[in-house]
């Protein structure tokens, strides 16, 4: 990401999102890159959909789905950029930096689930 770190969680899987999208315009338009791509946009968007729908939970059950399903995506958004890294020599630094950023939103959507599921009776 351009930027240092990013503390608001809803603003940064925003930008992860918008440069994963900006990677996907910069690729050849090759069949794998093409369909690589069209998942990669659709989990990379979803990770802070979910994220901002977690906020505006229903409930505690609501937050921790949402949250979990943010978490999911971000996993699977790491699995298509490495993808895409291994077939794409010419944007390796680009493609690590995006995976690391997924690898750091999967970790901090787990810190909010794990904080999240400690029953309320029961203190750290």
């Amino acid at each position: 990401m351009k930027q240092n770190t990013v503390y608001n969680l809803e603003n940064r899987t925003y930008l992860f999102a918008r440069e994963c999208r900006f990677l996907i315009r910069e690729l050849s338009k090759i069949i794998n890159n093409i369909e690589d791509g069209k998942q990669l946009i659709r989990a990379s968007g979803s990770v802070g959909a979910n994220y901002i729908e977690a906020n505006e939970k229903l409930g505690d059950k609501d937050f921790l789905m949402r949250t979990k399903i943010a978490r999911k995506e971000s996993k699977e958004a790491e699995y298509w950029l490495r993808l895409l890294k291994d077939l794409n020599s010419d944007y390796q630094a680009k493609v690590k930096e995006l995976i690391k950023e997924a690898v750091e939103l999967r970790r901090i959507l787990s810190a909010i689930i794990n904080k999240r599921s400690i029953p309320k009776n029961q203190s750290l």
